[in-house]
């Protein structure tokens, strides 16, 4: 049988499903072989011969297939459609070559589908090609750039920045976005501005609100009225006039849908409406891929296939009739320049399999194709129909103009399915209007005005029927994942394919934390950052970073030679390494203080210098590094141990004193692992003072001095146990605890409490029980599962419980385990139900201890063979006496 050869077993399965028992089909459980991470995997004076090592993982993979190959003689490789997927193939292709599992008369040849499909998968058999060199070519171009960047640059930030932990070509660039971006906020200066709306009331009655546009014959602009005066002054202005309907202007308007779906434009959309992260998003089109639900999920194309356009019409017309379905088919121009991106977009494998017919048990992997169905389906049917009213208001000396501007959906269209999300809210939506006939006299009314002020302030004009807003300019957002993503597409930084893994890596290196979705670069990242925007300056240089790019895109399309692009990079970066390796640290760290001074030494109020210590008065500040990333440290250490974090707030430590107790100031305190607080100073002779971090949900403002003392004052005592020892509560590592050791026991028992507060509160009953429960189900560390309901003893003897597990209730016999099914409930279950379950798994065991049976009839047959040994040996052990 010919041996097909794919990624993963579950592609695997679906796969063989379609081609039947006339195939082997094999998974080869993603890449098999990689550089090792040694010094030479690419030897740089060898024209870039590369070392390439199988996985210890892939070695029985690899051998399944070679071993197939025993038995027939045609291997099939239908890995993805991709860079990455032609590289596998490759791999295989080579490690199966050297094992000599495929010889002169295999037949190979390669397969790819967009879809995992019957008829998919069927036709691309009947249209085998070779390994695609280009592409491969391009895929050894980018391994080589990334391990040349990461092996060479890495040591380098591990000598010079202790705590940097790696750097990579897209990766770095990808941080020196974030940091800069935080830059900008943190450089951030607000700039007030005032808007004035007034509340008017038609003849007929009915309420609209208008904003004023035109004040002495001049247009305003966004800062015109920039203070309270000019604000106060408008709203006399309006208060004070007789208004009328000048102009009502209605003017049709059209919104077409947006494009289907691409790796990116998914994962933004994900992160948008799910709070998706691109590697979450990634996973779980990858298994809606591997199920044969959806067309490949890495892909620069939006174009759709013909017979998909042609079934998504057909669906349109069934489903929401045919006024929505337009006259000719929507096409979409592919943007992708290079061929190996070029495949389809990202759509339903089927157009009639909406998500209410799609049984999926998983939470994501159900929301995500919703969402795919609804942007396929929406970008085949009509684009929605809008009015939009602009009415303009004047005063009868035509001093103040105010306008109200509103919008009417004549038509829904494809908004009836789907509308795509935005990343900034815009708060000027045009709602509905009233019905407004040009001349109309309007009244202002009292009441009813929406205060939309940034800060809340606002000036009420007469009988509260105008108001006037302050607002501030805000500092540009933070980037989310889907932000960042859509800015390195627009800069032409990495791939789809590799967005996942690079906002994974910098999130796992504390690089970058992630909060409330939002991206914030660590001290760490932004040493990283700056060091290599001072050293390295080009290599993390959009451009150039864009054009590298494109040049490997160049190579994919068989127009360049990756030697040529390897040879030209390493020639530069080679001896911007040899430069910086000469440079001490003390030379790193000056320049970095240096390039980072305006944020690090702020100016301060009293005009004082910024870099004086200020808790010594004599030190000055200068930027130090650590395991744990950088700091601002005081020079006359250690006589003066003053840190704060570089991005602290202004040149001023979060360090508040408290009050004293015992002759000690005791003080809260920021740290890099959040607030704390402290007793006393840190001295040659007290190293380390007692501290005590905040409990979670403990905020810094609340904290007094009988609070710090509560927690510098931990462990606390609760009461002595019957036996023997104390009982005792703290705060730890992984939360709040109670703690019991007996005179005759090695270790401590530890239990958990649910609450830091209980830390204070618990009473000796509770904490005795609490301890007694531990003691006598210690567990693995964490507490064992729970038995709901005991239903009596098996007929084989030994009893049947109904436990409460991780991940659900399940039957429970000896060793016998069985998932409760989900219409069955805890409490309903009958023996008799027990036992059929649990009879289920027990042909299993039977099953598996048969065929051992043969294994140990083979043992036996060796037996006389090696009894021969000693009978030779007697007679000349018998010489020797």
């Amino acid at each position: 049988m010919p041996v097909v050869v794919v990624e993963s077993p579950a592609k695997a399965k679906t796969i063989n499903k379609y081609l039947g028992k006339n195939f082997t089909v094999l998974a080869s459980y993603g890449h098999v072989r990689d550089l090792p991470a040694k010094n030479g995997s690419v030897d740089t004076d060898a024209d870039f011969e590369m070392t390439w090592e199988i996985g210890a993982d892939s070695r029985k993979h690899v051998k399944a297939i070679a071993d197939a190959l025993k038995t027939d003689d045609t291997l099939i490789l239908a890995t993805d459609p991709d860079r990455e997927g032609e590289a596998i193939s490759w791999h295989l292709q080579e490690a199966l070559t050297k094992r000599k599992a495929i010889k002169k008369s295999t037949a190979v040849s390669r397969v790819t589908f967009n879809a995992i499909t019957e008829k998919a998968v069927t036709e691309a058999m009947k249209n085998p090609r070779q390994v695609d060199a280009p592409l491969v070519e391009a895929y050894l171009a980018r391994r080589a750039l990334d391990y040349l960047v990461g092996f060479n640059l890495s040591p380098v930030l591990w000598r010079k920045l202790p705590g940097a932990r790696s750097a990579g070509r897209v990766q770095s660039v990808c941080l020196r976005l974030i940091v800069e971006r935080e830059t900008e906020i943190e450089a951030f200066n607000p700039q007030e501005y005032w808007t004035v709306k007034a509340l008017l009331e038609t003849p007929r009655g009915q309420a609209f609100e208008a904003r004023l546009t035109q004040l002495s014959g001049k247009k305003l602009d966004k800062f015109d009225l920039h203070d309270k005066i000019g604000a106060e002054m408008a709203v006399a202005a309006v208060s004070s006039r007789g208004l009328h309907v000048d102009t009502v202007e209605a003017k049709p308007a059209s919104r077409n849908p947006s494009a289907p779906f691409m790796t990116s434009t998914l994962q933004q959309e994900a992160s948008r409406k799910f709070g998706f992260g691109a590697r979450q998003t990634m996973n779980s089109a990858q298994r809606l891929y591997e199920a044969g639900l959806i067309t490949y999920m890495r892909t620069d194309g939006i174009d759709m296939a013909p017979e998909a356009v042609t079934q998504a019409r057909q669906a349109i017309a069934d489903r929401y009739g045919d006024k929505y379905v337009p006259k000719s088919p929507r096409i979409y121009k592919n943007k992708a320049k290079n061929a190996q991106e070029a495949h389809e977009c990202i759509r339903p494998t089927d157009m009639f399999a909406a998500p209410d017919k799609v049984n999926l048990s998983d939470k994501d992997q159900a929301r995500l194709y919703d969402l795919i169905w609804k942007r396929t389906i929406a970008a085949q049917m009509e684009g929605a129909r809008m009015e939009r009213t602009t009415v303009e208001i004047t005063s009868d000396d035509r001093e103040v103009v105010l306008r109200a501007t509103g919008q009417v959906v004549v038509f829904d269209g494809f908004m009836a399915v789907y509308t795509e999300g935005r990343d900034d809210v815009d708060e000027d939506d045009e709602g509905r209007l009233p019905q407004i006939t040009q001349g109309d006299a309007l009244k202002r009314i009292a009441g009813g005005l929406t205060d939309q002020a940034t800060d809340k302030t606002a000036l009420m004009g007469d009988n509260d029927s105008v108001m006037g807003l302050q607002h501030h300019t805000n500092p540009p957002p933070r980037y989310t994942e889907a932000t960042l993503v859509k800015r390195m597409e627009e800069l032409g930084i990495g791939r789809p394919s590799t967005y996942a893994s690079v906002l994974s890596t910098i999130v796992e290196r504390e690089y970058v934390k992630k909060e409330q979705n939002r991206l914030i670069p660590e001290d760490k990242g932004r040493i990283v950052t700056i060091f290599l925007m001072n050293f390295f300056r080009k290599y993390v240089g959009y451009e150039f970073t864009a054009d590298l790019e494109a040049e490997l895109d160049e190579v994919s399309a068989g127009e360049r030679n990756y030697k040529e692009v390897l040879g030209r990079f390493w020639r530069d970066f080679s001896a911007a390494i040899g430069e910086t390796s000469e440079l001490r640290i003390s030379e790193v760290l000056d320049k970095l203080d240096d390039a980072l001074a305006p944020q690090l030494y702020p100016a301060r109020d009293d005009g004082s210098d910024p870099r004086v210590c200020p808790k010594c008065g004599e030190g000055s500040l200068h930027l130090k590094t650590s395991r744990s990333g950088g700091f601002v440290g005081c020079s006359n250490y250690p006589e003066c141990r003053f840190t704060r974090p570089i991005s602290g707030e202004g040149a001023e430590s979060y360090e508040k004193v408290l009050g004293q107790d015992n002759g000690d100031d005791i003080s809260l305190r920021s740290g890099r692992f959040g607030p704390y607080v402290q007793r006393g100073e840190v001295t040659e002779e007290n190293k380390k003072p007692k501290r005590a971090s905040l409990p979670k949900g403990w905020a810094p403002e609340s904290i007094d001095l009988e609070k710090a003392l509560t927690l510098l004052n931990l462990p606390r005592e609760i009461g002595m146990h019957p036996d023997g020892g104390a009982i005792s509560s703290n705060l730890g590592r992984f939360g709040p605890y109670v703690m019991h050791q007996l005179p005759d026991e090695e270790k401590p028992i530890y239990a958990n409490l649910t609450n830091p507060d209980e830390v204070f509160e618990i009473g000796m009953n509770h904490a005795m029980e609490l301890i007694t429960h531990k003691r006598e189900n210690p567990g693995r560390g964490r507490a064992g599962a729970k038995a709901l309901k005991e239903l009596g003893d098996h007929p084989d003897g030994g009893a049947i419980k109904i436990m409460d597990g991780k991940y659900g209730p399940y039957v429970k016999w000896e060793k016998v385990n069985v998932t409760l099914p989900k219409e069955i409930k805890p409490d309903d279950i009958t023996v008799e139900q027990a036992l059929e379950l649990i009879a289920t798994k027990k042909p299993a065991k039977k099953k598996a201890a048969a065929k051992k049976k043969p294994a140990a009839k083979k043992a036996t047959t060796k037996k006389p063979a090696v009894k021969k040994k000693p009978a030779t040996k007697k007679p000349a052990a018998k010489k020797d006496d």
